[in-house]
Order: structure tokens, then sequence, then C-alpha cells
């Protein structure tokens, strides 16, 4: 894109999240909103609840995303996806696993 809304090293964004999907999250420019979200992409995500508006820059601290990833996800495809974290197996060992303690 050569337009200027990516030319500085500030992006505004807004995050949706998924009404579908629990910690699915949907980043777009504010200004483009979902405009360049596939359909087959927004009918699995659900209906987009829209979170929160940020002005990310590379330097940006994220939760679980680099901010200069997302803002170059957003810059070449249009939008960056989030998905839910992967559940750490040792915890899903806990249920299926009979302990073999012995008190």
């Amino acid at each position: 894109m050569t337009d200027d809304r990516m030319q500085g090293d500030k992006l505004l964004c807004e995050i949706f999240k998924s009404s579908r999907k629990e910690e699915m999250y949907l980043y777009v420019d504010k200004r483009q909103g979902l405009a360049e979200v596939p359909e087959a992409l927004l009918e699995r995500f659900g209906k987009p609840v829209s979170t929160m508006t940020v002005i990310l820059t590379p330097e940006k601290t994220l939760a679980r995303a680099k901010a200069s990833d997302v803002m170059a996800a957003i810059r070449d495809k249009g939008f960056y996806l989030q998905m839910p974290p992967a559940k750490d197996e040792y915890l899903l060992d806990l249920y299926r696993t009979p302990t073999e303690a012995r008190y």
C-alpha cells in the first residue's frame, strides 16, 4: 500500500473479539474496518464485537503477539487473526492420568 496510513511507525488499530470462539481476536486498521477481512473468515469468527482501539507501534507490548507482526499482517492482508492459546499438555494430563501417590 502506498497510502499514508502505514507510512509512520504508528497504526490506529481496532480489535474485535469473536462471538463464537473464546480468546480469538481480529486486529484491523480502524479506518478500513472489516472491509479487508474475507467473508469465509467472518463466518467462522462469528459476530465481531469491538473491544478496543489502540495505537500500535513496533515497540508496543501486546499480550500474545508482537506489535510489528500485527502491523505487517494488517499491511499485507488487511487484518491479523489472533488464535486462542494452545492448552498446556501437562495440565490436560492432570485430568487424564490417575495419580499413583500413596498416602
